[in-house]
């Protein structure tokens, strides 16, 4: 059953890669492939074994995609010391804009549940 759920999202990687080169450069394949994965996912209603057990199975290699990162960051140290306020700026800036739409986001939300239980 492993093969089969890494079978399945294989196939939506590479559709999404195809659909990346077809019509969309400027969004990675993987990204649309998930997307169209969640898509399908969603109007079936539940994941499958096969799917479910591949996922958990990758889960478990997930902290090694941790590891390119944290390198670059210690290589490109004397550059992010350089920028250290824009950086810093730029993720404030970024946070707060955050807040903010999350916050409006979930009044949208909670009204609209007040809305559906009023109608009730």
């Amino acid at each position: 059953m492993l093969l089969r759920g890494l079978s399945w999202l294989l196939v939506f990687q590479l559709a999404g890669t195809a659909l990346n080169v077809l019509f969309f450069p400027v969004l990675p394949g993987p990204i649309i492939g998930l997307v169209l994965l969640f898509g399908y996912l969603v109007l079936r209603g539940r994941v499958s074994e096969p799917v479910n057990e591949a996922a958990t199975s990758l889960l478990r290699y997930l902290p090694l995609l941790l590891v390119p990162p944290a390198v670059g960051v210690i290589v490109h140290i004397n550059d992010i010391k350089a920028d250290l306020w824009a950086i810093v700026g730029a993720l404030v800036v970024s946070f707060l804009i955050s807040v903010v739409f999350i916050g409006w986001l979930m009044q949208m939300l909670i009204n609209r549940q007040a809305r559906a239980k009023d109608k009730l």
